[in-house]
């Protein structure tokens, strides 16, 4: 098992977008890793379940936390194609889902009390699966939640 999760905690690694030098990695492991950014913002990261094809955007998700304390458990996701304009997205964590807002080819959380709705049913599931009206077809996306507790938690920590 240790074996399949660390190319997964590598490709999270990979997959984060800004400069080496302007984040620190706060945990890493299982599916997920936890980073600090500059701006005073840290990160929980988690890619999906499937790698994307080279040249492809790798889908993955965010649980965002700000030192200020405008962001606690911000959930963002990242699709591998645009949302179909004026659609939403679905989230089901275990038995429950959550409606999100989407913008091109991004999907967040609606505000702090979903937010922490969501963070409790992760704590007690194994995958969460992000579903969507893509351009050009249904947009499905599966994560696997080994370690995302643990990421979360560092992250919240490291903005306390």
């Amino acid at each position: 098992m240790e074996r399949l999760a660390r190319p997964l905690i590598l490709a999270a690694l990979l997959a984060v977008p800004a400069p080496a030098a302007a984040q620190r990695l706060l945990h890493a492991g299982a599916n997920w890793a936890a980073f600090e950014r500059s701006g005073g913002v840290c990160e929980a990261v988690g890619r999906s379940e499937l790698q994307a094809l080279s040249g492809r955007v790798q889908p993955r998700a965010a649980f965002a936390f700000a030192r200020d304390r405008s962001r606690r458990g911000e959930l963002h996701f990242l699709f591998a194609r645009p949302v179909r304009p004026g659609a939403s997205a679905v989230l089901s964590v275990g038995q429950a889902s959550f409606l999100l807002v989407t913008r091109g080819n991004s999907a967040w959380s609606r505000g702090p009390a979903q937010e922490r709705a969501i963070l409790a049913a992760l704590r007690g599931a194994s995958e969460m699966r992000v579903r969507a009206a893509g351009v050009g077809g249904a947009i499905s996306d599966r994560y696997l939640l080994a370690g995302a507790p643990t990421a979360i938690d560092a992250a919240a920590l490291g903005c306390a």
